[in-house]
C-alpha cells in the first residue's frame, strides 16, 4: 500500500520503541496535507512510541533513523534531505536544551512542515494523539490499527 499525497492520504506507522519487540502497526492518515515528505517522534500519546508519516519510504526511513540517532526527537525530512530536528534526549520527550533553543527548534519544524505543504499549523502535536487509544475513532499503535470505540483491533483493509 502506498500513499497519495494528490489525495492527501499518507502512511503512518508507529514502531515500539521500549523492547526491542520489533512490532510496527502500519495504517494511513489524513488532513495533514503533506506534498513530498515525512515527519517522525519519539512523543506519541500514551506510550510514546515512535511515529512516523510521511508520503514516501525513503522520507519515512530517513526521518526515523533520525530520531534514533537523537536519541528521540522530532524531525521533518524532504527529498532524503534533514529540513528541521528537536532532539528530545531524555526518555525521547524532554530536551536538554535552552527554552529559547526549544522555541527556535520548534518554530523551524512547523516551518518546514509548512514548506512541504502541511497544513496544520502544529503538526506534531497534532500527531502526538493519533496512537492515543482511549480517543474514538481508529487510533494506530504498535499492534496495529484500534477501533477507539469498540476497544478492539481492526484490518486496515476491508
Amino acid at each position: 500500500a502506498v500513499a497519495d499525497p494528490e489525495r492527501d492520504i499518507l502512511k503512518f506507522v508507529v514502531i515500539e520503541r521500549h523492547r526491542a519487540t520489533g512490532n510496527i502497526g502500519r495504517g494511513f492518515v489524513r488532513g495533514f496535507g503533506i506534498k513530498n515528505g515525512a515527519f517522525a517522534s519519539s512523543v506519541a500519546h500514551d506510550s510514546h512510541n515512535l511515529g512516523v508519516l510521511g508520503t514516501n519510504d525513503a522520507d519515512m526511513l530517513k526521518a526515523a533513523i533520525r530520531v534514533i540517532e537523537l536519541g528521540g526527537g522530532q524531525v521533518v525530512v524532504s527529498n532524503g534531505e534533514i529540513l528541521a530536528e528537536l532532539p528530545l534526549p531524555v526518555a525521547g520527550l524532554v530536551s536538554d536544551l535552552s527554552l529559547e533553543e526549544v522555541a527556535e527548534s520548534v518554530k523551524n519544524l512547523n516551518n518546514a512542515a509548512k514548506k512541504i505543504g502541511c497544513k496544520i499549523p502544529d503538526p506534531f502535536y497534532a500527531m502526538s494523539f493519533l496512537s492515543l487509544v482511549p480517543i474514538p475513532e481508529l487510533r494506530l499503535t504498535d499492534l496495529g490499527l484500534v477501533d477507539a470505540k469498540k476497544f478492539e483491533f481492526t484490518e486496515l483493509f476491508v
